[in-house]
């Protein structure tokens, strides 16, 4: 284990010798060749394995429906290049919004989405030569992390006293009931007929980050139909994957997991029954394969909750303003990351998986990516934070073999900050004309 430190190499060769030096297997190749192979994915042809992550700008109306920074953002993500682009979280419910300017699609302002999906792919067909992008919105419920007004209002379906004590819930706290839960599926099922009617390829249903269908994948404690056995754990979002498919037949069926929430058993999805301290990817791999069963064409792996151990998912350069620098190197949790996809690819080689945590790694992103690929590590590699810094990182890629070191993501948390306080939230170092550091 190595100690927090900032990004400073000058070579690829000098990162290569700080992962041989802390004991990291990571994979870098010598050509961005396998980035740009075109990728067959239920009935629709991706013109490259690049994908942009669903991250939240919080610059809708008070509708839901998309603001102008949000069609600046797609029309900008649509030139750039990447074969795929995963729509930021939208809430099914105006319980399950994180903030008032969240995205939430409803039949009032579908037109809206209609228009955000036109002008993407308008923007992608004026840039680009080939197929253009795939285009997957993510549906939310916020859970304990709502705040559709702008305070802290959790939903939450279980008790996770780790998370309790930072969030200061009383111990009265309402627990949403089985017929809260069965009447919620229905909401995702709705959100999903009307994306299909916006136009877009395919809907995620969102279980990663502490969210709430995470949380319920660790619902050790709860009773009922929702909590205490892995069967009932994933039922929710099994059952709800399963009615989107009844009732969407056309529309690319795509998840965001959590593999492993970094809390201890009985608290967290991840966590070994017989260690509590150790993380275990058995439940994932068994889940990712019940889903493959449901008709999910697509699972983009992540890690840990943003609020608890920020840095076990996303490897950052300097934390989030007042929050701890972590005892860890930042290159452990990008081969953390990189290591868990792989293991849980292997284990289910037809259905393709999306890798995280590649962002910090700014310049030699695309070795390393290249790299997993060439080891069937994921089927594609997504981009969040540099996405936001570098909107056109797939284009410039395929024109010159590189990422241009002056354009990409320092992993310096300031989206992550201006997110924090309830404001747009982009890149205040590539883009700050625009956004201003919180």
């Amino acid at each position: 284990m190595g100690r927090h430190a900032r990004f400073n190499f000058k070579g690829a060769e000098d990162l290569r010798a700080e992962a041989r030096r802390l004991g990291l297997d990571l994979p870098f190749s010598e050509t961005v060749e396998p980035l740009f192979r075109p990728l067959d994915l239920a009935g629709r042809r991706l013109p490259n394995r690049l994908a942009i992550h669903p991250m939240e700008g919080s610059d809708g109306d008070e509708s839901g429906g998309p603001g102008e920074l949000t069609f600046r953002r797609y029309e900008r993500f649509g030139a750039g290049g990447s074969g795929l682009i995963w729509f930021e979280a939208a809430a099914v419910a105006a319980d399950g919004r994180s903030n008032p300017r969240q995205l939430r699609l409803t039949s009032d302002n579908l037109d809206g989405f209609r228009r955000l999906v036109d002008r993407t792919r308008a923007a992608a067909a004026r840039a680009r030569a080939d197929a253009g992008p795939l285009l997957i919105l993510q549906l939310t419920h916020s859970g304990r992390f709502s705040k559709p007004e702008g305070v802290p209002s959790p939903v939450i379906v279980r008790r996770i006293f780790p998370l309790e004590a930072q969030a200061g819930l009383a111990p009265d706290h309402p627990v949403l009931e089985d017929g809260d839960l069965d009447r919620l599926q229905e909401d995702f099922v709705r959100a999903a007929e009307l994306a299909s009617a916006a136009g877009f390829d395919g809907v995620d249903i969102k279980a990663c980050h502490g969210y709430l269908v995470s949380e319920l994948l660790g619902a050790f404690s709860r009773s009922g139909r929702y909590g205490g056995l892995f069967e009932n754990r994933t039922r929710f979002l099994r059952e709800t994957a399963a009615r989107v498919r009844d009732r969407c037949p056309g529309l690319l069926l795509a998840v965001r997991l959590n593999a492993a929430d970094a809390l201890p058993y009985p608290f967290g999805f991840g966590s070994d029954p017989a260690d509590p301290g150790r993380t275990s990817l058995d439940e994932a791999a068994a889940l990712i394969r019940s889903l493959e069963k449901e008709g999910v064409a697509l699972v983009n792996i992540t890690l840990g909750i943003p609020h608890h151990r920020p840095q076990f998912g996303r490897p950052f350069n300097r934390p989030l303003r007042g929050a701890a620098v972590p005892e860890e190197h930042p290159l452990e949790g990008v081969a953390r990351l990189v290591r868990m996809t792989a293991e849980l690819q292997a284990g289910v080689p037809s259905l393709p998986l999306v890798g995280t945590g590649y962002s910090w790694l700014r310049q030699f992103a695309p070795a390393v990516a290249a790299g997993v690929l060439d080891r069937n590590g994921a089927a594609l590699i997504g981009f969040g934070r540099m996405a936001f810094a570098y909107p056109d990182f797939a284009l410039d890629l395929r024109r010159t073999g590189r990422f241009e070191e002056g354009k990409v993501c320092l992993a310096c948390s300031g989206c992550s900050e201006l997110a924090r306080a309830g404001r747009p939230a982009g890149c205040v170092v590539r883009d700050r004309a625009v956004y201003r550091p919180a």
